[in-house]
């Protein structure tokens, strides 16, 4: 059999890939909060993070679809100063990698037809992936229409999944899981009206094997629980936590709820 020459890293072991399918499996749900390197006020932000490790956030997801000031370091290094908590890199494209995250979200837009986020953008960051270290968490991206055009519709030139159409978002994942990507992301988008529907949840976690990851939209403990009971393994919420920062509380409170089996799926 042929031995490759390369030397250099394949990436971090796959902890944290491990642990979300070892989460899964025993039916424990996770919060992640995703923080847009743009939206991130100092003051505020050391706040943010003393109150994540105090209500139990699994994960920070740093990123955005656009990203105009440059300060995704400085962001990786004060939540190292504060917590404990693992940052995935949530990228918009290959420009927003820094090695100094614990982990990638390597998207690939499988609800759309731009061949540019579903292989273009990894084919230029593929070799700095390699050398950065990262844990690769190769995900099945699908957005999915919110009731107004999302920055990543925009950005992506893609055609969200119906909102109505869980069927559409079940064979898209099933397809996905097919290829080999490890983990499903359903997302409603930054400022969405309206959530990824209960529905279309259950048919993804009918389809796939896969965690599956959700966001957008997520503004109420009321819409966390049922996605959560929908089968969502990781909820993520960025937007409403900084138009409401107790929502930060009351989410972590649902996911905690759910993990003791006070909310049955």
């Amino acid at each position: 059999m042929h031995q490759s020459s390369h030397t250099l890293p394949v990436g971090k072991p796959s902890h944290l890939l491990t642990s979300l399918y070892t989460r899964k499996e025993a039916g424990q749900k996770s919060f992640a909060v995703l923080l847009d390197p743009d939206k991130v006020g100092q003051d505020a932000f050391k706040d943010l993070l003393i109150r994540s490790v105090e209500n139990r956030v699994d994960f920070f997801f740093v990123g955005g679809s656009l990203i105009t000031s440059y300060v995704t370091r400085e962001i990786i290094g004060m939540i190292r100063d504060y917590t404990p908590i693992p940052v995935v890199l949530f990228p918009g494209n290959s420009l927003h990698i820094e090695p100094s995250a614990d982990a990638i979200l390597l998207l690939s837009l499988i609800s759309g037809r731009n061949p540019d986020f579903l292989i273009g953008q990894h084919v230029v960051a593929a070799p700095i992936l390699r050398q950065s270290g990262l844990e690769i968490l190769s995900t099945g991206y699908m957005l999915v229409d919110s009731g107004t055009q999302t920055t990543v519709s925009y950005i992506s030139n893609t055609t969200p999944l119906p909102h109505d159409k869980p069927g559409v978002a079940a064979c898209t994942a099933m397809a996905g899981e097919m290829l080999g990507l490890k983990l499903m992301y359903l997302d409603a988008g930054s400022g969405a009206r309206r959530p990824v529907s209960p529905e279309m949840i259950a048919a993804v976690r009918a389809a796939v094997d896969t965690p599956i990851v959700v966001g957008g939209g997520i503004n109420s403990p009321e819409k966390a629980m049922a996605a959560l009971q929908a089968g969502a393994d990781v909820i993520v919420v960025g937007n409403g936590i900084e138009k409401n920062p107790e929502l930060l509380p009351e989410i972590a409170d649902v996911v905690q709820k759910a993990n003791k089996g006070v909310i049955s799926q």
